[in-house]
This record gives structure tokens, sequence and C-alpha cells, in this order.
């Protein structure tokens, strides 16, 4: 069963989520050019919740996203990709996903806390930590590389 609005803004707003281990990219499982980390999310009310990270140089593409273990994806940033939202309006490239009763985790919105771009991966990451109130008490080490120019192409 999907967990409630109340639900969700009592963990969003969770000073206690910590990721304590250091974040290290791997390659993606269904073979695409891209990288990939998954990092456990500890907390207090001991929510069950991760956060996943892919970043692929060749789309330009990059997304950190909270998955609540019953629910799914709960919280999201995406960059270098538009969103279609079910309401027919269309969001930019830099959009999060926030969830709602109304419509889960589907309908996105263009976020002013996102400064950084695709190729500043660190940067995002940060922003994405303090937006969604976690702590990274390990390192973040960056991608293999972070552009075309760095992967060759």
């Amino acid at each position: 069963m999907p967990i409630t609005q109340v639900e969700f803004e009592t963990l969003i707003s969770d000073l206690s989520k910590c990721i304590e281990t250091d974040i290290r990219w791997t390659d993606d499982e269904d073979h695409s050019p891209a990288v990939q980390f998954r990092a456990e999310v500890r907390s207090d009310p001991g929510y069950p919740i991760f956060v996943n990270g892919r970043f692929n140089a060749l789309a330009g593409t990059l997304s950190f996203t909270l998955v609540h273990r019953t629910t799914g994806r709960i919280y999201g940033l995406d960059l270098g990709a538009d969103h279609h939202n079910p309401t027919c309006n269309c969001v930019g490239e830099k959009h999060k996903h926030r969830w709602s009763d109304a419509w889960k985790d589907k309908d996105a919105y263009v976020p002013d806390d996102i400064t950084a771009g695709v190729d500043a991966v660190r940067d995002v990451w940060r922003q994405f930590c303090d937006e969604a109130k976690i702590t990274h008490r390990g390192r973040f080490d960056d991608p293999p590389f972070t552009s075309l120019a760095d992967a060759g192409l």
C-alpha cells in the first residue's frame, strides 16, 4: 500500500535522514552507457528508503531518486530529459517529482533550488540532499566522466 501525503510530508521533513556510506558509481546493470549507484538512507524512525542515482554522459541526463520500498519513487530530480505531466503540461529538462495522493510520483514541477547543471554532478547531489533534508556523511565520487568530451566522444 502506498504512503499517504501526510506520511510523505513527515518523512521528507525529517532531519534525521542520513547516508553514512560513500557514493561510488557502477556500470548500469542494463548495459547502457549510464552509471548508477544505490545508497541506503538511515533515519531515527527507520523509514524503508534509499536513494538511486543515475548519470548518462552520452544522453546528458542525471537523476537522483528517493525510493520508498513499498511505494516506489516518492521524490526525485531529473536533469536533461523533458517530462509530460498527467495534466498534459510539459515541464522542462530540469524537474522534480514529489509524492502526492492525487498523482503519486507522476506530477513534476520546475524547481528553483537546483542551480547546477548536468555537468556539475557533485553540486547537484549537494542541492538534492539539501532539499530532501538528507545528510551525507560519506564521500561522493564523481562519475567516471562528466561530459561527452571526458568520455572521448
